[in-house]
């Protein structure tokens, strides 16, 4: 009985260690997502995310609406509030619009996100120009901080017509870790 015993100490120790290992090429393999992603979009021409879009054509097509819906997500264990303010606005293509977000930092230390953004239908992609965004840089915020961010966008006038609902999708990452800094 006792070496029953001991061989089922054993196995569950082993059985522990390789949960342990497992869980550990997990972690892993979430915090190399962030820039794996990163380097995909860039590569794919998803993500305009490192890219400052130029300025637009100029011309506003005052005869069409496109609605575009903003969405903002977190990573799993980042302890941010993260909302946008404008969840939903319509625009006309060409026109230059302005909308909001705000972050809080609801942890009780320093973390740097980076947003990585993504766009429904992708065939719309190409078509919405990021002048200015908060996902061009990673952010840091303090314990506590609350900050709102803009985006600035064009929807340029020759998306193709049958498109006229966009999802712009931001999900921040904890990337603390890879910038250097502790949490």
């Amino acid at each position: 009985m006792a070496d029953m015993s001991a061989t089922l100490a054993q196995r569950n120790a082993l059985m522990a260690r390789k949960l342990l290992i497992i869980a550990g090429m997990m972690g892993c393999f979430g915090l190399a997502l962030v820039p794996f992603y990163r380097q995909i979009c860039e590569v794919t021409g998803i993500s305009q995310s490192r890219i400052v879009a130029q300025s637009a054509s100029g011309s506003v097509d005052p005869t069409r609406d496109v609605t575009v819906e903003f969405v903002a997500s977190n990573s799993n264990g980042l302890g941010w509030t993260f909302e946008a303010l404008n969840p939903i606005v319509q625009v006309h293509p060409g026109q230059q619009t302005t909308v909001r977000y705000r972050v809080v930092n609801t942890t009780g230390h320093r973390v740097v996100g980076q947003a990585v953004p993504s766009y429904a239908p992708s065939q719309a992609a190409p078509y919405f120009k990021k002048l200015k965004c908060f996902c061009f840089d990673q952010q840091t915020f303090a314990a506590g901080e609350a900050r709102d961010m803009q985006v600035v966008f064009v929807v340029e006038p020759d998306l193709p017509t049958d498109i006229s609902r966009i999802s712009l999708s931001y999900t921040f990452f904890d990337v603390t870790a890879e910038s250097g800094g502790k949490s």
